[in-house]
């Protein structure tokens, strides 16, 4: 039996690198007890470095606590809601039914009952992101694998009634499916019968404490916490084989054997690329020589251009990946290092304790569904950019090259030919612009987050000035790189709800050129003040002197500014408008 999967080693992936708590207010609402779930959760916060505050309904009052506008709930006013239902109670429910045309509408009329806690919850002026726990597939085995076939079966009913959840979802801001069935898998006694007569303990605590591990990981992408990046290592774990030593034609991968344990883990690493992970390889080994597979070798499904930074040199990996990081210009609690050597796994743990690096098993054949446990890579957005990151990337690397040909910075911002262009939301740009604001934290004044419909709303609001800023260069076009937003507070003033930029394009003055349009946008309008706020996170330090830079002036509260348009000088920049 393979002990890989031990809650153990979940935890050791969930460990807070950085030292920080995020405050986080969550609401847990079930119909059976949940006071044990609601502990565990509120652990497994900790550990994945949040400062919790929970709230856990009464017993079996969903539907009491939604509908009461002065219920306790709302006014604990929670950031998120976590709806937890028993299917056993669903049993129940379904059970006392007695005619077979009713049963068999069962999901349709469950379906609509989620509908109107959304819509209750909504009404009552709360805008926290809702996650429903989609319910567990228990088969009753009245009509076994005939089940498909009979409308009125229970086992049917849940099939229809997850799927209704997962089609609302999509169409439903701020509203998420927990797949409980996915998490059920590798817990042998996940349910305790004895504990469940005694105290209506529908689950286990290991599995309540799972639930919590992985609840806790999604909560953290909320928060703009997650996986970027995926660095590989090359010999014995992207191939089998050592390819400076066994050659092209005898390192393992592809159909046969062994080697399909290494294509299923390349397989597995495209899709993250696809959905718009980078990735990388660092690898001791001549660049040619390690780069051979990837141009030549017919059965390879990785090739170059799916690898933004490729580094393999005989130097030391952790210094390796420092290189990637300054390269990507992300956060080293953002990466995950694959690598099959128990020696080199452990250098980059204690020279970089922030990058995530599995224990991967000995036998390559575990390695997918070892890493696929971990889940490492949660989200809470998708955009087709995303799909643009590789090219982006590798476009970084060649200026970075560059840079080290000129002799001053001008020169470099001049050899660069950058086109602006800034202009209002879209609707093309919503999901993008949403995305940002969920994601960036190092390049971000206040770090607000915002969902598509927070956008919608900004975009067509009278009292906001909307911007979103686009760059390119010669050797590529970077895309929407900057969110801006402003808010007018009376008819002499706005004010700087939210400046966010991506990190690949610090340097490169886009903030000048941001700020000319702006002010002339506002004086336009007739007014003369723009007043700003820098909102200290443990990773935004990088914006605390944005606004002095930009000529704003310290007002009378800390981390609070001021800039009078009327005398504004434009900031010198390189970039020409598109």
């Amino acid at each position: 039996m393979n002990p890989i999967f031990s809650f153990r080693e979940l935890q050791k992936t969930a460990k807070n690198t950085t030292g920080n708590t995020t405050e986080i207010k969550v609401a847990v609402l079930g119909n059976h007890t949940t006071n044990f779930f609601v502990k565990a959760l509120e652990n497994q916060l900790k550990v994945a470095g949040f400062n919790p505050s929970m709230f856990e309904s009464d017993y079996d009052q969903i539907d009491i606590t939604l509908i009461d506008g002065d219920s306790d709930l709302y006014k604990f006013n929670p950031e998120i809601i976590v709806v937890f239902e028993s299917v056993l109670k669903l049993k129940d429910k379904f059970y006392s039914i007695k005619d077979t045309e009713s049963q068999s509408e069962f999901h349709a009329s469950e379906q609509n009952i989620i509908q109107n806690r959304v819509s209750n919850i909504r009404a009552n002026g709360s805008d926290a992101k809702i996650v429903y726990f989609s319910y567990e597939l228990l088969d009753d085995e009245v009509y076994g694998n005939l089940f498909s076939k009979i409308p009125h079966s229970f086992y049917n009913n849940l099939w229809q009634l997850n799927n209704s959840m997962i089609e609302f979802s999509r169409n439903e801001p701020d509203f998420y499916v927990f797949d409980i069935n996915k998490y059920l898998k590798g817990i042998e006694e996940y349910r305790d019968w004895t504990a469940l007569i005694n105290s209506d303990l529908h689950y286990s605590i290991d599995t309540f404490a799972k639930f919590s591990h992985y609840l806790a990981q999604f909560f953290n992408a909320f928060k703009g916490h997650f996986k970027k990046c995926l660095i590989l290592d090359l010999d014995n774990t992207t191939w089998g084989g050592i390819i400076g030593d066994d050659g092209l034609e005898n390192i393992q991968v592809g159909s046969l054997g062994i080697g399909k344990a290494f294509t299923k883990l390349q397989k597995w690493a495209k899709l993250l690329k696809e959905r718009g992970v980078i990735l990388a390889i660092c690898s001791k080994n001549t660049e040619s020589v390690a780069k051979e597979p990837f141009e030549k070798h017919n059965e390879m499904v990785l090739r170059l251009d799916d690898i933004s930074i490729f580094v393999a040199n005989w130097k030391n990996k952790a210094d390796n990946i420092r290189y990637i990081q300054e390269v990507l210009n992300i956060g080293f609690d953002s990466m995950v290092f694959l690598d099959d050597n128990p020696a080199e796994r452990e250098i980059v743990r204690q020279s970089l304790p922030g990058v995530t690096v599995p224990e991967l098993p000995k036998d390559p054949a575990y390695y997918i569904p070892y890493i696929e446990s971990l889940n490492l890579f949660e989200t809470v957005s998708y955009s087709a950019n995303d799909k643009d990151r590789t090219s982006q990337y590798q476009q970084e690397a060649k200026r970075k090259k560059l840079i080290s040909s000129v002799t001053n910075m001008d020169d470099y911002l001049k050899s660069l030919e950058m086109e602006g262009n800034i202009s209002p939301f879209t609707n093309d740009d919503v999901s993008r612009i949403a995305q940002l604001t969920q994601r960036s934290n190092q390049f971000n004044l206040r770090t607000q987050r915002y969902t598509e419909k927070d956008i919608t709303e900004f975009m067509n609001s009278e009292n906001h000035l909307t911007y979103t800023v686009k760059l390119k260069d010669k050797f590529g076009d970077y895309g929407l790189i900057s969110v801006i937003i402003l808010e007018k507070k009376n008819d002499n003033s706005y004010f700087i709800d939210t400046w966010i930029m991506s990190c690949r394009v610090l340097k490169r003055d886009v903030e000048y050129f941001a700020l000319n349009k702006i002010v002339n946008d506002v004086k336009d309008k007739g007014i003369n003040i723009i007043n700003g706020e820098y909102l200290p996170t443990p990773k935004n330090k990088l914006v605390e002197d944005l606004l002095t830079k930009l000529t704003f002036e310290n007002d009378t509260e800390e981390n609070k500014y001021l800039l009078n348009t009327t005398n504004y000088k434009s900031h010198k920049n390189y970039i020409e408008n598109e």
